[in-house]
C-alpha cells in the first residue's frame, strides 16, 4: 500500500495517506452527520452536524495512526526496521522490513496495537464523562462518546486471533513458541484469517438479502479484505519456508556490467552489450568504481535523441539513496521487502562498499524452481549471468 500524500515523520517514522483514506472520512462524517448526531440531538443546523462529523472522522484517523505508530515503535525497539506507515480505506498499515526474531518480539509488536486502541477508548470515555459534568453541549459529548466506542470496537476486533489482524499475529507468536515452526504457525494464522473473512463475507451478503440493509456491504468489504490479506500472508509464509537459509550471494548476478556516471547516454547506448547479456538495468559507478546509482533502459528512453550526446548518466540515473542495497551474506527474505518497495525493482549487492552483484525479483523467483532450494541452493555462475543478465 503506497502513500499518495506524505505527512512527514513522527518519532522518526515516515507517515503518509493513501487516497482511499477519503472513504473513511466520508463514511464516518456521513454516518454521524446524517444519522447518529441528528437522532441523538435534533434541532441543530445541518452544517453543524457535518462540521462535527468531519472533525470526528479526522480524530478517528489520528487514533488509527496512534495504533499503527505503536506497532512501528515497538517493532523498532525489537530490532525490526520500519519503512513507514500508510493510512488507507480500511485503517492503517505499518510497513516493516523483515520480521520479529523470536516469538516474544512478535507478541510485543502485535499486542501493543489493541492495547493502544483500548487505552484511547478509555481516554475518550473519560473525556466524555468529564465534559458532560462540565455541561458542555451534548452534541460534542456525543462525538467524544462515539470515538470512545469505536476505539473499543477497534481494539476488540483487532484482538480476534486471525491474520492479518493483530490477534492473528499473537496467535502466530503463540504457535511459533509452542511448536518452534515459524512457517507452520504463520500458515495456521492465515487459515484462521481466511475463515473469518469468508464468515464476514457470508454474513454481510446474507444481511443484505434478508433485511435489505446495505450496511452489510461494510461487513462484506472487510471480509473480502481479510481473505485477500490472509491469503497473501499465507503465500509469504510459504515463500519464507522455500527460501529459508538462502543468502543473497546465491541468487545475485555477480560482477554485473556497469556504466560510469560521467558517461553520456549516447556512449551507453553505443557501448553496452544489450543483445549479448540482455541487461535492462546497469549499476552506475564513479571513476574509482564506487557505486553511485542505477541506470535503466526506461530512463535512457526518456532522454530525447538529440540530447543524448550531451546528457550525462549522472543526470538521469536513479541515485544510490533511492536504490535498495544488500550484503552478500544477508538472507534473501530479509531483502525481499526492500526489493519489492524499491524504485527500480533491483538491489545492488555491496561488500564493504564495493559492488559485487545485483539482484532482481526474477532472480528470487528463479531460485524457487531449484530442486534443492531449501537445503543447498546453488550459486549463480558468471556464464548464467551472461545468459539471463539481471532479469
Amino acid at each position: 500500500m503506497k502513500e499518495t500524500l506524505s505527512l512527514g515523520r513522527i518519532a522518526g517514522i515516515r507517515v503518509g495517506l493513501h487516497w482511499s483514506v477519503l472513504v473513511i472520512v466520508v463514511l464516518v462524517a456521513l454516518t454521524l452527520a446524517r444519522g447518529r448526531f441528528p437522532s441523538a440531538h435534533p434541532g441543530e443546523a445541518a452544517w453543524v452536524y457535518w462540521a462535527l462529523g468531519i472533525v470526528t472522522a479526522i480524530v478517528f484517523l489520528v487514533s488509527l495512526l496512534a495504533h499503527e505508530l505503536a506497532h512501528a515503535v515497538v517493532a523498532r525497539h525489537n530490532g525490526v526496521e520500519v519503512e513507514g506507515i500508510t493510512l488507507w480505506m480500511l485503517g492503517g498499515v505499518a510497513r516493516l522490513r523483515g520480521e520479529a526474531k523470536d516469538p516474544g518480539a512478535e507478541l510485543r509488536i502485535a499486542g501493543v496495537g489493541p492495547l493502544v486502541s483500548a487505552a484511547a477508548g478509555v481516554l475518550f470515555a473519560g473525556a466524555a464523562v468529564w465534559l458532560e459534568i462540565l455541561a458542555v453541549p451534548g452534541l460534542v459529548v456525543e462525538a467524544i462518546a462515539w470515538l470512545a466506542a469505536i476505539n473499543f470496537v477497534l481494539a476488540v476486533f483487532n484482538a480476534v486471533p486471525a491474520a492479518p489482524l493483530d490477534g492473528g499475529r499473537v496467535l502466530r507468536a503463540f504457535l511459533w513458541w509452542r511448536s518452534g515452526d515459524r512457517v507452520r504457525a504463520a500458515l495456521s494464522a492465515a487459515n484462521a484469517g481466511r475463515a473469518l473473512g469468508w464468515f464476514m463475507l457470508f454474513v454481510g451478503f446474507a444481511s443484505i438479502l434478508v433485511t435489505g440493509d446495505l450496511g452489510g456491504l461494510w461487513s462484506a468489504l472487510v471480509g473480502w479484505f481479510l481473505i485477500a490479506a490472509a491469503t497473501a500472508e499465507g503465500r509469504e509464509a510459504q515463500l519464507r519456508g522455500a527460501l529459508a537459509g538462502v543468502a543473497v550471494r546465491q541468487v545475485m548476478t555477480p560482477d554485473p556490467v556497469t556504466v560510469t556516471a560521467t558517461d553520456t547516454v549516447e556512449q551507453v547506448l553505443s557501448t553496452m552489450p544489450f543483445g549479448r547479456c540482455r541487461h535492462s538495468t546497469f549499476p552506475v559507478v564513479s571513476h574509482n568504481g564506487t557505486p553511485v546509482g542505477l541506470m535503466t533502459v526506461a530512463r535512457i528512453n526518456r532522454v530525447p535523441a538529440g540530447a543524448r550526446s550531451a546528457t550525462a548518466v549522472a543526470g538521469v540515473m536513479c541515485p544510490l539513496t533511492d536504490v535498495a542495497t544488500a550484503e552478500p551474506g544477508e538472507a534473501v527474505m530479509e531483502l525481499l521487502p526492500r526489493l519489492e518497495s524499491s524504485a527500480e525493482g533491483r538491489a545492488l549487492v555491496l561488500d564493504n562498499g564495493y559492488l559485487v552483484g545485483i539482484v532482481a525479483l526474477s532472480d528470487i523467483t528463479r531460485a524457487l524452481s531449484w530442486p534443492t532450494t531449501a537445503t543447498s541452493p546453488r550459486p549463480v555462475t558468471t556464464g548464467e549471468q551472461r545468459r539471463h543478465g539481471d532479469g
